[in-house]
């Protein structure tokens, strides 16, 4: 990896001067928009914390070392809110054929049945971890595949996970099953158990089955008796008639429930006539409902087929569902397994891609919040994602000095702050795994 700003001054306060903001991730300073959504500010850091936010060239009562960023652009750490850290990098041993998600669903459940053991895990997660690490993340949601058998492996090596990366990543995990399983007395049982040691965070797949309904509904209950979240995988295909994201916001108001709901792809919203999709917006807005997208994913597995160009790219509503004032964001998702052959959680890619496939751009405006301040508030990260006096200095420097230029390459060479003090961002070698997924 390239070298960023190799001079950020060792000492316990100092000041980062000549930085360029996301103007929509700052908060107070009354500093005047520039061009591009940004403004232009000096950061004083001291103890690990952000000290102030001040306009360039402001004189301070005490003189601090200094680093002159000439411009360069200055966020906050990246939250990632929603990632598979159990299915990651399996690629090697468990491609994906024709890179269909029925391809996909094939070739994980032979590779989960065969290889998921509480060492496979553990090494997989660690690895995508110190990727996620070096690239600038604070904080990640995982789903956890949750089967009969699988269960009670994989959640206590993500407890082990958690407890082991705090305070580099604050981790959260949600449980994957299909929501008709819900009604299954011995394995809701589990998951229940695992989620009340390791997560409060409830979640299911849902998808148009007759019993889904009730599943769902029983999710509700169960999620609001605990006071736990919720988070769905919704409607990820692009057959019109699933309309499960409909089903989850009216049980959402129905109910009255008071967690956070979030739900990922909506995939066949995009699908939808504009009527009947604006009647489900606006649910989803009445609601409280977040909406996140995962659009590498979904176009890697939508609209597929042998030798034929996609046509139909299944990415959700973002802008309409942005304009109904829903919190929308953007993750990794699946990282080199059979959902989505490449990836590396790397927020600064998603949210490059996101740009150019869904247009967040012209204006700029709020879009940088998709992969900030809005996953940290759904997930409920204090002061994470935002950049004001008082929160931990966890801030990611880039020598681009504006979104045309940060936005062009993959910013490889990015120096990464932890309580103020930068960290080493060499990426694990790939050659690691090679004892536990194979080499090709």
């Amino acid at each position: 990896m390239g070298q960023g700003f190799a001079a950020v001054p060792d000492a316990p306060a100092y000041r980062l001067l000549d930085a360029t903001l996301p103007a929509c991730l700052v908060e107070g300073g009354g500093l005047p928009v520039a061009g591009e959504a940004t403004v232009r500010a000096d950061l004083t850091i001291a103890e690990g914390r952000v000290a102030a936010v001040t306009p360039p060239g402001a004189a301070l009562s005490i003189a601090l070392p200094a680093l002159n960023l000439r411009g360069g652009m200055v966020l906050p750490g990246f939250a990632d809110c929603h990632t598979h850290l159990d299915k990651g990098h399996i690629w090697p041993r468990s491609s994906n054929a024709d890179g269909t998600f029925m391809g996909a669903l094939t070739a994980v459940l032979a590779d989960r049945e065969a290889n998921w053991s509480a060492s496979d895990l553990d090494a997989r997660m660690d690895f995508a971890l110190r990727c996620a690490y070096a690239h600038g993340t604070v904080g990640i949601r995982t789903h956890i595949d949750s089967r009969p058998g699988q269960t009670k492996v994989s959640w206590p090596v993500f407890g082990a996970m958690k407890d082991r990366w705090a305070g580099r990543i604050a981790l959260e995990a949600s449980p994957l099953f299909g929501a008709d399983l819900a009604l299954d007395d011995t394995l809701l049982s589990e998951v229940i158990e695992m989620v009340t040691e390791h997560g409060h965070i409830l979640g299911a797949v849902t998808y148009m089955a007759p019993n889904m309904p009730a599943g769902l509904a029983r999710l509700f209950r169960v999620a609001d008796e605990r006071g736990w979240d919720l988070d769905f995988h919704v409607d990820e295909t692009l057959d019109p008639t699933a309309t499960s994201l409909r089903l989850i916001a009216e049980t959402a108001i129905a109910t009255r429930f008071a967690g956070r709901i979030l739900v990922g792809h909506c995939c066949s919203l995009s699908m939808q006539a504009e009527d009947e999709a604006a009647r489900t917006m606006d649910l989803v807005a009445r609601a409280g409902v977040a909406v996140v997208s995962l659009p590498m994913c979904n176009m890697y597995l939508q609209s597929r087929g042998p030798a034929q160009t996609p046509r139909r790219r299944g990415v959700t509503l973002l802008h309409e569902l942005a304009a109904r004032g829903v919190p929308v964001m953007v993750a990794s998702d699946n990282t080199r397994d059979p959902f989505y052959a490449y990836g590396d959680l790397d927020l600064v890619e998603v949210y490059r891609e996101a740009t150019r496939i869904a247009h967040l751009d012209h204006p700029i405006g709020d879009w940088p919040r998709v992969v900030t301040s809005a996953p940290a508030e759904i997930m409920a990260l204090p002061g994470a994602g935002r950049i004001r006096a008082g929160v931990s200095a966890d801030l990611v420097l880039f020598k681009a000095r504006s979104f045309s230029e940060w936005l062009s390459r993959p910013q490889a060479d990015r120096t990464v702050l932890r309580a103020g003090r930068p960290i080493d961002t060499t990426l694990p070698d790939y050659a690691e795994l090679d004892e536990v997924v194979g080499s090709r």
